[in-house]
């Protein structure tokens, strides 16, 4: 009896230990680390996307400085660049239009770099002051760059839909 007691501490003591360097070594993985940056990155661009892709005519000033905060690098010069132009279309076109982003996946992540793309499927509803709205779905390309107060669109564009055979 005592020989088999001792053969159960001994292996309880085994599976214990191996359990804790297993746990041990998931923590300290380098694919969780980049599984949490895709996330992270996942969930701001697809905030950022749709933010990007929604404004309303008559709080276009509010909304071009929404877009503003979303964007970095380029992008963001770009945009602070052309504002007042921007605003001026803007106001002229009298449109509302909402982005929801229906669907996103990061294609690349950097760690290292705290850079990311991502793709998304949003809904545009478009609607024109006193005209009916229509609906269009389009495809993005976004470029994310993380700096200290969180990730950014530093690139966005239209991804062309191909021809179907």
């Amino acid at each position: 009896m005592r020989v088999l007691a001792r053969v159960a501490a001994v292996l309880a003591t085994v599976a214990a230990g191996w359990s804790g360097f297993t746990w041990w070594q998931a923590a300290h993985d380098d694919g969780v680390a980049r599984a949490v940056v895709r996330e992270e990155a996942l969930r701001a661009g697809r905030t950022a996307v749709a933010g990007l892709t929604t404004l309303d005519y008559r709080q276009a000033g509010p909304g071009y400085q929404h877009w503003l905060d979303l964007a970095g690098g380029a992008l963001r010069d770009e945009l602070a660049a052309g504002r007042q132009g921007s605003l001026d279309r803007i106001a002229q076109a009298k449109t509302v239009t909402t982005g929801k982003v229906t669907d996103a996946a990061v294609t690349e992540v950097d760690t290292g770099a705290g850079t990311a793309k991502l793709i998304a499927s949003v809904e545009l509803v478009v609607a024109p002051e006193g005209g009916d709205a229509v609906t269009k779905r389009n495809r993005f390309q976004a470029d994310l760059t993380r700096g200290p107060d969180g990730w950014h669109v530093t690139g966005l564009g239209q991804v062309p839909v191909g021809e179907t055979r």
